[in-house]
């Protein structure tokens, strides 16, 4: 049995009220706490305390960031959050300092982690489509995949010391949203990495 961090990342705007990404993380705290976890779930248009999100990352043996993509990133509420309990963590909650020593202060940048053994998983809501990702000739990615598109956030938990599950992805959810098949989709992931 593990303990599950959940963080729902979305941020409300107009256009985007974030039932998909809630539906996401209930459907997530369903599978994992079916399967024996235990969860706790952080809703960042909530608000958070900066202790109890680090006694959060402490008590998690997995974190799943279950975000919508906002201008090719996580939305701005979470930057903040990031900012604010990434920052606390960095006297040992999370990390001690960089990673670099006075003796050697050009090597083993991000090295400080100090939550080694534990996991995170991302699981994303794109407006762009699968198929414009991993291929070389569409426009924008230019053949990079979301996980290249994510490779900061990547860092940010590797910062901590912390190992990748496998990223899920939902695609083109404004304009051709596939819901139930994600749905399906999701359960498969969680089933097949918790």
């Amino acid at each position: 049995m593990s303990n599950v961090l959940i963080i729902n990342a979305h941020h409300h705007y107009p256009f985007a009220e974030g039932r998909l990404n809630k539906s996401l993380t209930q459907l997530a705290d369903e599978l994992i706490t079916g399967k024996g976890h235990n969860t706790r779930i952080v809703t960042i248009d909530e608000g958070w305390d900066v202790q109890q999100e680090l006694e959060n990352h402490q008590w998690a043996d997995i974190i799943l960031l279950q975000s919508p993509v906002n201008w090719m990133m996580p939305p701005w509420t979470f930057k903040k959050y990031m900012d604010e309990v990434y920052t606390a963590g960095m006297g040992g909650a999370l990390c001690n300092g960089d990673g670099r020593h006075q003796d050697a202060p050009k090597e083993n940048y991000g090295a400080g982690g100090t939550l080694q053994g534990k996991k995170y998983m991302l699981s994303l809501t794109f407006n762009a489509p699968a198929e414009s990702f991993d291929d070389e000739s569409e426009y924008l990615f230019q053949g990079k995949s979301a996980d290249d598109l994510f490779f900061p956030m990547h860092m940010n938990f590797r910062f901590f010391a912390m190992e990748s599950l496998p990223t899920f992805a939902c695609f083109d959810v404004m304009k051709n949203a596939e819901v139930e098949k994600d749905f399906e989709r999701f359960k498969q992931h969680i089933d097949e990495n918790f």
